[in-house]
């Protein structure tokens, strides 16, 4: 385009075609309301006129982007690279190209990057949910459009949509179960929103194994917050304040646990024998803290590969899922130092 040649807008398509530009923008959105032959002409001129690089154009026309839309509520987390490279891997394999957004922990946001991926006529769609998404009223466009939705990680129930996720109850339940073991008497749980599936769940797997020992459950003893370092601080204090204090500390995240463990021992608290700590996720950080943390392994690259070749296996080879079954992968406990009071 020449210096001074402006953009080409819905107006100069409606001129040319002697038509309302509602109706051009209409077209370019593929609504039902326009007929079919009108769109294709607006769709035919707007390529040819060069309008918004055919972006909503072409896709229209070829009724494929070969565009996998990727929502994470957070992408400055070890687990979550390992989950993009993972699906990264696998579309590349098979020519599909991802468009990756953050929710930033919000279902406001949420929505606004999933109406994005639909504009963008995305070809199937992987989420993982915000601490606060209450429903996924947001996504039944794209389920009507017969685009494929897949949920992982933090995962909504639904007949639609398959689910990747772990057993987040079991795992909650072994790890709470060592503490005990190691002879805690009063384990502390640090999560997150209920509304999430993998805090739902970790909290009633710590539950399970605080029942299975005989040990009544103490609300005061669980603290919610959205398990980020600043929250592991706090924590931290909020314990160091505490005249009847935990002897065993199980954290829903590595991030969250590490700064609380660091709080504590700047206090003087040895751990792990006046307070054991545990995490969740492996993230390479637990192995630089001193004492190394024990944690839960599940391999984000794994669930990110899993989720990829389910919508390849729908777009490519057209195989049927069926979502009410879900995918749950393994994982598996790490005992170190941090929680080791009984060799």
């Amino acid at each position: 385009m020449s210096k001074g040649e402006k953009d080409v807008t819905i107006y100069d398509i409606a001129d040319k075609l002697n038509i309302s530009a509602a109706t051009v923008s209409r077209a370019l959105k593929d609504h039902p309301r326009v007929n079919k032959n009108t769109k294709k002409l607006i769709v035919k001129t707007a390529e040819e006129m060069g309008y918004l690089s055919n972006s909503f154009a072409s896709n229209l026309r070829k009724k494929s982007s070969n565009i996998i839309g990727l929502i994470v509520p957070r992408l400055n987390s070890n687990f979550m690279a390992d989950v993009i490279a993972g699906i990264e891997k696998v579309l590349n394999n098979n020519n599909y190209n991802l468009f990756i957004s953050q929710s930033l922990e919000t279902m406001t946001k949420e929505i606004a990057n999933a109406n994005a991926m639909l504009v963008n006529r995305v070809d199937g769609l992987l989420v993982s949910l915000a601490y606060d998404t209450t429903n996924i009223d947001h996504f039944d466009p794209f389920i009507k459009r017969q685009v494929p939705v897949i949920f992982f990680d933090r995962v909504f129930e639904s007949d639609s949509c398959p689910q990747i996720y772990i057993d987040n109850q079991k795992a909650a339940y072994e790890v709470t179960s060592h503490l005990i073991k190691q002879g805690c008497k009063r384990v502390m749980h640090i999560t997150a929103s209920q509304l999430r599936n993998v805090y739902a769940d970790r909290l009633a797997g710590y539950k399970k194994a605080l029942e299975d020992n005989a040990i009544k459950f103490d609300e005061s003893l669980v603290i919610i917050n959205d398990l980020s370092r600043e929250a592991g601080i706090q924590a931290a204090q909020q314990i160091l304040d505490m005249p009847n204090k935990p002897d065993g500390i199980f954290v829903a995240n590595d991030s969250c646990a590490v700064s609380c463990m660091q709080t504590l021992i700047k206090a003087g608290i040895n751990i792990p024998h006046d307070i054991a700590v545990a995490g969740f996720n492996n993230d390479p950080m637990t192995c630089v803290i001193e004492p190394n943390l024990t944690t839960v392994n599940y391999k984000g690259y794994e669930m990110g590969e899993v989720a990829a070749k389910l919508v390849i296996d729908r777009l490519v080879n057209k195989n049927e899922f069926h979502p009410a079954h879900g995918v749950i992968l393994r994982s598996e406990l790490i005992v170190r130092e941090s929680s080791t009071r009984i060799t």
